[in-house]
């Protein structure tokens, strides 16, 4: 049986000697703390239905996209790595194995070899030479009821985990979890894009659905109201959030009579691009005006260029990996909302981006000002290493450390959730420490506020 080399324990922490002993202290407080995922992509079949993973492919790779957009760019057809009845598991291993060395430095590639490592106890490097005899061993693991779905997420540690949930879903699946014994919880978070945002797929039969569904009238009171009864039934099955995730972070803040009249064109498709644009913006607003009213965290992703290939997209549908990073304006973007909403009592907005550059400049003063808005972790492309490192960098001095969301580790790969956060608790450990060796911080306050990003921060936030 393959079993796991000991890892080396500093692994992420700094290279100092004095700073390295000093934030190994730090993240020994909260290594083995529970982990809190407020904004996730699992699929609550998994955990409902408690189904082995497939195969090896199924579990590490396919549900990953940032693994399938490195092979993509590499010359490896995504098609060979989709979770079909048709792929072979196993080539698809080997195209993984063959192409591992383009991994190397890449936060993937970090997690992965985490999640073999710490999760699975297989030690062998990836690679061809090793490829098969890893295949079998991740095989022969998923095949014993202990990484089952369910049992991985006790062995976990997970107290709260989000989903991400279509407006119309019944979430049976989450009913059925309520009483499933897990030691955590599982809530559904409310994701409207496709009903508020012209541009989607499918928008007007989308908005028709809805209506339907709540037999509400098709005017803008009544589509505004078909959305307010959806997220109650969220609410009812524990959601805690709303999530929107947008190109660009633009709010328009229009007067009911002009607001039909937009409603109206975009549902006939008649309406033009600027139009469209508008009607986004005023949903947002609208959006917001509801997190008020309910209670719902309102988290904004923003900041990418979503499905970029059009061919890929065609053949694969979304959340290939062709996702793209734009710049990004916030502070002009987001005033009509928060002239709005931003100082109601009890809203909480989360900013997200993959703009690196608006972290000083914009989010972080945003919620060093507005005690609504908070400070979204890094996300995306944002969330390897040297990343997060930077990010803290960016905001710790505007904002502080208690403006912030707290890790969020965005993830359908399910067998990498330990692996994100412990880096994040790592390079938080490895940030606090500098300050305290530079004289900035005492340790005492350090220790409070490691402690308090894992844990209470997230709660806090999220309304936990």
């Amino acid at each position: 049986m393959l079993q796991s080399p000991p890892r080396a324990a500093h692994r992420l922490l700094p290279v100092d000697p004095q700073v390295r002993a000093i934030a190994a202290d730090l993240y020994d407080r909260v290594a083995q703390a529970p982990v809190i995922s407020p904004h996730g992509h699992v699929l609550v079949e998994w955990l409902a239905t408690d189904v082995r993973f497939r195969d090896p492919v199924d579990l590490i790779v396919t549900h990953d996209h940032y693994v399938t957009r490195q092979l993509h760019a590499s010359g490896v057809d995504p098609a060979g790595l989709a979770a079909t009845a048709e792929h072979d598991p196993r080539a698809a291993w080997r195209t993984l194995n063959d192409h591992w060395h383009r991994f190397a430095g890449t936060a993937s590639g970090y997690w992965i070899e985490e999640s073999l490592a710490e999760v699975l106890g297989i030690g062998l490097p990836l690679g061809p030479e090793h490829a098969d005899e890893v295949y079998d061993a991740v095989a022969e693991r998923l095949a014993r009821p202990e990484f089952r779905p369910r049992a991985l997420f006790r062995r976990f540690g997970i107290e709260f985990l989000a989903t991400t949930d279509d407006p119309l879903d019944d979430l049976a699946h989450h009913a059925a979890l309520a009483d499933a014994g897990l030691g955590g919880r599982v809530a559904p978070t409310f994701r409207p894009d496709r009903y508020t945002d012209p541009g989607a797929a499918g928008f007007a039969g989308n908005v028709e659905r809805l209506l339907a569904a709540t037999g509400s009238a098709a005017t803008f009171a009544g589509y505004l109201a078909a959305l307010e009864e959806r997220r109650h039934h969220f609410i009812a099955h524990g959601a805690v959030s709303a999530d929107h995730g947008v190109e660009e972070p633009y709010t328009a803040d229009l007067e009911p009579g002009d607001a039909e009249r937009l409603f109206q064109r975009v549902l006939a498709g008649t309406a033009d691009a600027a139009q469209r644009r508008e009607f986004r913006g005023h949903m947002l607003v609208q959006m917001a005006r509801m997190s008020v009213e309910d209670g719902l965290v309102m988290t904004l992703h923003a900041g990418v260029l979503r499905n970029h290939s059009t061919p890929a997209f065609e053949r694969f549908g979304p959340d290939a990996g062709h996702d793209i990073p734009v710049p990004t304006d916030f502070v002009r973007g987001l005033r009509p909302l928060l002239e709005r909403h931003g100082l109601a009592k009890d809203f909480h907005l989360v900013l997200f981006t993959v703009d690196e550059t608006t972290y000083s400049r914009e989010i972080a003063p945003l919620a060093g000002f507005y005690p609504s808005v908070y400070i979204g972790a890094p996300w995306w492309f944002l969330d390897a290493p040297d990343a997060i490192t930077r990010f803290r960098s960016a905001v710790t001095e505007t904002a502080g450390f208690y403006r912030g969301s707290g890790f969020v580790d965005d993830t359908r790969a399910f067998l990498s959730i330990p692996a994100r956060h412990d880096t994040a608790r790592r390079v938080d450990a490895g940030f606090l420490a500098r300050l305290v060796a530079e004289g900035r911080i005492a340790l005492p306050m350090a220790e409070r506020i490691i402690d308090d990003l894992v844990c209470d921060l997230p709660r806090e936030v999220f309304k936990l």
